[in-house]
């Protein structure tokens, strides 16, 4: 029975908040709320709901959540989701957004709504994502070396070699098993037909696996009896699955494994910390480290220690003041210098930016054929490349239809939300884009995927999109059951970056007895 008239009246709320669109059965609903006919409205979402809409997931999985969501009132269910903000803020998970006016540091917002995937979607999505990385580490060690796919003219030679991104530094320079990205964030979305696509590849310096980590143990906290009773896949293993993938990309045994940060006023300095606390190597800046014959060292309490291998977290512009720009203060002086002499290993790789560019990415799928003989499993969204004279007519006369993005660009900034933007907006963005087409991509609009998300008013569908991590080594390609869901927690926002407003999920990988 419920407690009183007002959780009566708030899950009431909740339900006209759109609950019902999220799966949760009418049914169901009616028999725990015990509420008149008349206070619910049966709403179907016009999105892909994860999950009432996969054919794949097991109606047992979300009987259970629904049953745990409708055993609580909606003050109840604010207050689990204040407590994992408190958890965010004594732990110290926070990120930076520069220049806003409420204060740079903030806590990432948090919905206890697991996003649900099915294992059988999920073995989908983690071939898919071991393959692309695959071809992405063939096509830099290609680029960097024989250029053979440059030669065969399957992608133009003269938009890989000038990119602002590749670096000469690094051609003909051989990495170990031709690894260059041994951690590779792919940003993957789910359109309204429950097909899966690769939005992005992020090969540089990938972030938010610490959200990932952090949502399952708010998750096995605020829930666990709801964990536990549902077949769930762990990821608890990454930090240590990382630092074996790291040691076996040395060049040595019983490697010196360190975390490079630019520091405590880096936006996902939390992160960089946290990885390095978990797979127990130092976290270090450059000031700590230092290069003597070509070696590097970080100074410690005992005198110096050789360094094997570096996960730098900072950018290649600001690794090397001697390679790069002379103005950082963030890097370590003479260390592409110890790299090139394969005296050190630096993950991921200079120069990984060009295979992860926007204007690279339409090329992935003939990467896939060409160095792999396969057929993709993941689909990329069609892109308009407007350094092409007939996309750039195209993409200049559909603006209004299309969202366009800066090639360069991260964080959900410049780019353009054709159907969202006014009159004014698309008329400035053209003009952008007609000054410098080669800058510029565009795609469709695509309605993501959706799943149920606690608002103030009570469970709605928000859309999301979803990070898995790869790890690659000579050795193997490894990725675990999960990754970081990202939702929009902003009403009709198909944005999802938390500098923008966006949260983020725990993501439940599921074994289900459904085929």
């Amino acid at each position: 029975m419920l407690k009183d008239n007002k959780e009566t009246l708030e899950r009431s709320e909740a339900i006209t908040a759109g609950v019902l669109s999220t799966g949760l059965t009418q049914q169901h609903v009616q028999s725990t709320l015990q509420c008149p006919n008349n206070m619910l409205q049966e709403l179907k979402s016009k999105f892909f709901n994860e999950m009432s809409d996969d054919p794949h997931m097991s109606a047992d999985a979300c009987r259970n959540i629904e049953k745990w969501l409708f055993s609580r009132s909606l003050t109840e269910l604010k207050s689990l989701n204040e407590k994992a903000k408190e958890f965010f803020l004594y732990h110290g998970i926070t990120f930076t957004v520069y220049g806003d006016d409420e204060g740079t540091e903030r806590t990432i917002p948090y919905d206890l709504i697991p996003r649900v995937i099915a294992k059988k979607q999920w073995d989908k999505i983690s071939a898919g994502c071991v393959q692309r990385v695959r071809a992405l580490n063939y096509f830099l060690d290609d680029v960097y070396n024989a250029q053979e796919i440059l030669k065969a003219d399957i992608i133009p030679e003269l938009q890989v070699l000038s990119h602002e991104a590749f670096q000469p530094h690094m051609l003909n320079f051989k990495l170990k098993g031709k690894i260059y990205s041994q951690i590779s964030g792919i940003d993957i979305i789910r359109d309204n037909s429950g097909e899966f696509y690769v939005l992005e590849d992020n090969l540089r310096t990938p972030s938010g696996v610490s959200y990932m980590l952090e949502s399952r143990k708010i998750s096995k906290q605020l829930m666990p009896d709801l964990c536990a009773q549902t077949n769930l896949h762990e990821i608890e293993q990454y930090p240590q699955l990382l630092r074996a993938i790291l040691e076996e990309n040395a060049l040595v045994d019983n490697p010196c494994v360190v975390v490079l940060s630019p520091g405590r006023f880096n936006s996902a300095f939390y992160e960089h910390a946290f990885l390095a606390r978990e797979m127990d190597v130092p976290l270090v800046t450059g000031q700590d480290l230092f290069v003597e014959n070509e070696k590097v060292y970080v100074k410690t309490i005992r005198g110096k220690q050789r360094i094997d291998v570096i996960y730098r977290r900072l950018d290649d512009a600001f690794i090397d003041p001697l390679c790069f720009r002379p103005d950082s203060c963030l890097g370590v002086p003479g260390l592409m210098s110890a790299y090139l002499k394969q005296n050190v290993v630096i993950a991921n790789a200079p120069g990984t930016g060009v295979a992860d560019d926007k204007s690279i990415y339409p090329y992935v799928d003939k990467m896939i054929s060409y160095y792999l003989n396969e057929t993709p499993i993941l689909k990329n969204v069609p892109t308009y490349q407007c350094r092409d004279a007939k996309d750039l007519d195209f993409v200049l006369e559909n603006m209004p239809q299309l969202v366009v993005k800066e090639a360069q660009g991260s964080g959900g900034y410049g780019m353009l939300i054709g159907p969202q933007a006014s009159a004014k907006e698309v008329e400035e963005f053209r003009q952008k884009v007609q000054a410098q087409p080669h800058l510029y991509i565009a795609q469709p609009t695509l309605d993501l995927s959706v799943a149920p998300t606690l608002t103030q008013k009570g469970i709605a569908e928000r859309h999301i999109d979803l990070r898995p991590f790869v790890l690659s080594s000579p050795e193997r390609t490894e990725i675990v059951p999960g990754g970081l869901t990202r939702v929009a927690m902003k009403e009709g926002s198909l944005v999802v970056n938390s500098s923008q407003g966006g949260g983020v999920k725990d993501t439940w990988v599921i074994e289900t007895l459904n085929a």
